[in-house]
C-alpha cells in the first residue's frame, strides 16, 4: 500500500502515524524532495532513502508518537563521512531536510440511545472529525433518513442496532467516550455496569436527574463497585452552569463538557 493508503489504514484502526516528507535536498541524496514515508508504531510504508537517514527518521517519528507530539517538526541530516550517525554511514555528500507530521488517532465517542437528546448530540458531534457510534436497541431510531443530518458531517458515523447495547459497549476501543441516554432506565443501568467493569474508557456520562443518579449509585454499590469507581460516571451530563432541559440545550452542554478532553490536534484538523 502507498503512503496515502497507509495513513487511511492507520487512521481507521485508531492508530497514530507520522508522515515523513523530504522537504529540501542540497547536493547529492538518495531521494528527491517530495519523497514520503509513513511511520507507524510497528511498520513503515514508502521510503525516503534508506540507511541512517531513514532509520533515524523512524526513531524520531516513533519517539514523537510515544510522547504524543501533535505539532510538525523539521529535522536536517548531513550525508557525509563526518556526520555522527547511529545506523551506519551515508556518504552521498549532500544534506536533506525532512518534515515530520504527526497524525494522532481520532477520538471515539459512542452515544447509547438516539432519542431526542441523543439525536441532537449526534448531530452536533458529527460536525467535527471523530469516530462516532450511535447505538440503539430500537431499530427505527437508526433509520437512515432520520439520521441523515447526523451522517452528513465530518465524523465517521456508524449506526449500530443491537438488542443488548451493554454487550456492544464491551467491544468498543479503549479510551472511547460514552454517553448513556437510552429510553429505558434498566438499559441505562446495564450500560453503566458494563462501563465500570471495563475501566479503560475515556469518560462516561449518564443522562438523568439527581434522583435517578442516587438510585443508580446505590445499585452500583450493591454490585460491588467502590465510591471512586462509581465517581467515574458523570451524572447529570453537561456543564453545571447551563440551565434548560430542551434536547438541543442538553446536547450543546454535553458537547461543550466533552471538548476539553479531546485535545489532540487530529481532532481539530479537517
Amino acid at each position: 500500500m502507498d503512503w496515502l493508503d497507509a495513513l487511511q489504514h492507520l487512521r481507521a484502526a485508531g492508530l497514530p502515524a507520522v508522515l515523513a516528507t523530504v522537504s529540501e535536498v542540497r547536493g547529492h541524496a538518495p531521494r528527491e524532495a517530495g519523497a514520503k514515508m509513513v511511520v507507524g508504531a510497528d511498520s513503515t510504508w514508502g521510503t525516503i532513502g534508506g540507511g541512517n537517514l531513514e532509520a533515524t527518521v523512524v526513531d524520531q517519528a516513533r519517539d514523537m508518537m510515544d510522547r504524543g507530539v501533535s505539532l510538525p517538526q523539521n529535522a536536517e541530516f548531513p550525508l557525509n563521512e563526518h556526520a555522527v550517525t547511529q545506523h551506519g554511514k551515508q556518504c552521498c555528500g549532500g544534506k536533506v531536510r525532512v518534515l515530520l507530521e504527526p497524525f494522532l488517532p481520532l477520538p471515539t465517542v459512542a452515544i447509547f440511545g438516539v432519542g431526542h437528546v441523543g439525536y441532537e448530540l449526534g448531530r452536533i458531534l458529527s460536525r467535527v472529525p471523530m469516530n462516532l457510534y450511535v447505538v440503539d436497541s430500537r431499530e427505527e431510531q437508526l433509520d437512515a433518513p432520520r439520521l441523515a443530518d447526523v451522517t452528513s458531517g465530518a465524523a465517521d458515523v456508524r449506526s449500530v442496532h443491537t438488542p443488548v447495547p451493554d454487550s456492544f459497549l464491551r467491544e468498543l476501543p479503549a479510551g472511547t467516550h460514552d454517553f448513556i441516554m437510552s429510553h429505558d432506565h434498566s438499559e441505562d443501568f446495564l450500560l453503566c455496569d458494563a462501563a465500570l467493569r471495563r475501566g479503560d474508557l475515556g469518560s462516561v456520562g449518564l443522562i438523568g436527574s439527581r434522583a435517578k443518579w442516587l438510585r443508580f449509585r446505590q445499585k452500583l454499590a450493591a454490585e460491588g463497585f467502590s465510591e471512586s469507581e462509581i465517581d467515574r460516571i458523570q451524572c447529570p451530563i453537561g456543564l453545571p452552569d447551563v440551565p434548560g432541559k430542551a434536547p438541543a440545550v442538553i446536547a450543546v452542554s454535553a458537547s461543550a463538557g466533552l471538548l476539553p478532553t479531546l485535545t489532540s490536534r487530529a481532532f481539530f484538523q479537517g
